[in-house]
């Protein structure tokens, strides 16, 4: 692992290896036992996309490891104003330890580690979102004690979420059924990837039926707030609610990456019920993304 930049470049041993991290992380907090394996280091997070979840845990995370974390959005450096990737990378080098990005194109977080001498961590692109689904897989394993065997189902749109979810649930063994409406399938490579070991269909009742961990997202994501009338409409029967949760095997886990639509994607009663779950999933993006920081940044 020199860099994060999408679940398809991580082996399910090296996933393996970031959740058993993040674990220990965890524990360690919860029992005020220090662990600031970043001493004196630096991260520099790049936000062209806005996030309350992805800048606290970023944030908060380098700082418990004994780091500090520079918020630099869109305004604040030059790239948004003409500046190339690779200078950017270069120069950005020079000062810090770490560079975390949250931006719209993939190719934008491949160029800029390619170009840089330091680490490259994907807090989200249009096309993966790896942070996530390691607290996603993280939280599984909390509640049902293993990945091996369990069924994932993503419902909705074949998203940035849904496609990294696919990669890392089968690195780890797990099923995955996805169900989309038709035109909004995951990315060719996700699908390419999973070929003859995905159930993809476009009834949502057949990819929850025996599902452990069902997810969802919101119907539409940044950037496409021009087609969220559009969007709505064609998402409706997708929408997770206590009938559809009725197909699930018992003691199904709900996981939303937030902010939820409540009465959109997911009613509020589904949402209530599976409350703590998806708060655990909220909080471990913390853990494991000081896994990935420690791993990345401190060897």
């Amino acid at each position: 692992m020199k860099h994060l930049l999408k679940m398809a470049d991580l082996s399910g041993e090296e996933i393996v290896k970031i959740l058993d991290l993040a674990d220990q992380m965890k524990y360690n907090k919860i029992h005020g036992i220090e662990h600031r394996l970043l001493e004196g280091k630096s991260l520099a997070m790049i936000f062209t996309k806005p996030s309350t979840r992805t800048r606290v845990s970023f944030e908060v995370g380098i700082g418990q490891l004994g780091g500090r974390g520079l918020f630099l959005s869109g305004n604040d450096i030059q790239l948004g104003r003409g500046e190339s990737i690779e200078d950017t990378a270069q120069v950005l080098s020079r000062y810090v330890d770490g560079i975390m990005i949250r931006t719209f194109k993939q190719s934008d977080v491949e160029e800029l580690a390619k170009y840089a001498a330091v680490p490259v961590i994907n807090g989200l692109t249009d096309y993966a979102h790896p942070c996530q689904v390691l607290a996603d897989l993280m939280t599984v394993r909390e509640y049902h004690s293993t990945l091996a065997g369990q069924t994932a189902a993503f419902i909705g749109d074949g998203n940035n979420v849904c496609n990294s979810l696919i990669f890392g649930a089968l690195k780890c063994g797990m099923n995955i059924h996805v169900a989309t409406p038709k035109g909004y399938e995951p990315h060719s490579d996700a699908l390419a990837f999973a070929a003859g070991k995905i159930l993809l269909t476009n009834d949502p009742r057949e990819a929850v039926s025996g599902a452990d961990a069902v997810f969802t997202d919101v119907w539409t994501s940044m950037g496409q707030e021009s087609e969220t009338a559009e969007r709505v409409e064609i998402m409706r029967p997708f929408q997770l609610n206590a009938e559809l949760m009725s197909l699930a095997n018992p003691g199904a886990i709900v996981q939303h990456c937030l902010p939820a639509h409540k009465g959109e994607e997911i009613t509020l009663d589904v949402f209530n019920a599976h409350a703590k779950e998806i708060y655990d999933e909220a909080e471990n993006r913390l853990h494991v993304q000081k896994a990935v920081m420690a791993l990345l940044m401190g060897g």
